[in-house]
């Protein structure tokens, strides 16, 4: 632990390198703080500082900047995130108000929305697809022997399978088999299976068996839905033009991405700073997470930026998405 006066001079160093990106002086922190206390003795303060890990510096004239143990401390002794203004939370309200369509326009839309609040680069994640329950089905018909399945999954999804009929299959008949598939699937995932209860009609059993074909080990196959917005807003965070293209490399992964958010989450963290999320290529970056709720299921909501991030702000941002992101989609 820090003692009062070296956790106030940590946290003014922090503050003023994220906003600047210039390493800071002693002069400039003894002012900043509040200390009454001489440079002299600031400079001393943060040579023990530099010792201790918490602060660098990059060059033997130039002032200090933090480490990744120095963001560590200054995330942990926030009490709570920042405050969005008054014009960010308006923009965020309107955008769920107005939002609709499919779900992967929403998200879509959500990381843009998380982006331009705060110049970093947004991934919302969906809710694992095999987790997520059904909440319609309709079978439509297109041709005389062709008819579309159409189910909407509670997490917004509309799965869609196009199936060949047989002889005889009537408008009546395709809504029987559309009844008959609600019964058995409503309120079930897509890995349910197996088959319904006859309806007493063997071309109307013939339409749900194939139906239920069509839909079975689409849960396994359908791969996480990811979308990123901002990624170019968040190159000016870095000063390396091979920094910029490792990060961008590896956002083009997007089960690296996946797995980086989720792995994050499983630890309890909201946090990751540098090497803590263990990705060599991000080593320069910090991402903040946030789970959204919907029906029982969790998607994911992150920011990605360099180390040097205004935390309040990534938290705030991603604590306020998230929340009204999971309300809209639970609405339906």
């Amino acid at each position: 632990m820090l003692d009062d006066r070296k956790a106030a001079i940590l946290r003014v160093v922090v503050q003023e390198y994220i906003e600047t990106a210039q390493p800071v002086g002693s002069a400039h922190v003894a002012q900043a703080a509040s200390l009454a206390v001489s440079s002299a003795t600031v400079r001393n303060e943060m040579a023990v500082l530099e010792h201790e890990g918490y602060l660098v510096q990059p060059h033997t004239s130039a002032g200090r900047i933090p480490t990744d143990k120095g963001y560590r401390f200054f995330v942990d002794q926030l009490t709570a995130p920042g405050i969005l203004d008054a014009v960010q939370r308006q923009r965020v309200r309107d955008f769920f108000e107005t939002a609709h369509g499919e779900i992967e326009r929403m998200l879509h839309d959500t990381s843009r929305l998380l982006s331009s609040l705060t110049d970093y680069a947004a991934v919302v994640i969906s809710p694992p697809h095999e987790e997520a329950v059904i909440r319609s089905v309709q079978v439509v018909g297109l041709a005389p022997r062709v008819a579309l399945v159409v189910v909407v999954l509670a997490n917004g999804v509309v799965e869609k399978r196009t199936i060949e009929l047989g002889e005889g299959v009537d408008d009546p008949r395709l809504a029987a088999a559309a009844a008959r598939l609600s019964a058995h699937l409503v309120g079930q995932t897509l890995s349910v299976g197996g088959r319904a209860w006859s309806t007493g009609d063997e071309i109307t059993d013939a339409v749900v068996a194939t139906a239920l074909e069509s839909l079975a080990g689409s849960h396994d196959t359908e791969p996480d839905q990811v979308f990123m917005g901002g990624v170019a807003r968040m190159t000016g965070g870095f000063d390396a033009v091979e920094t910029v293209r490792q990060v961008l490399g590896t956002l083009e992964q997007q089960y690296v991405v996946v797995t980086l958010l989720r792995d994050v989450l499983d630890r309890g963290l909201s946090v990751a700073i540098g090497s803590e999320h263990g990705l060599e290529q991000l080593a320069t970056c910090a991402v903040v997470v946030a789970p959204y709720d919907v029906e029982g299921m969790s998607g994911t909501v992150g920011l990605l930026g360099p180390t040097r991030m205004n935390y309040p702000l990534a938290l705030a941002a991603v604590a306020l998405v998230s929340r009204r992101l999971g309300k809209r989609l639970s609405e339906g």
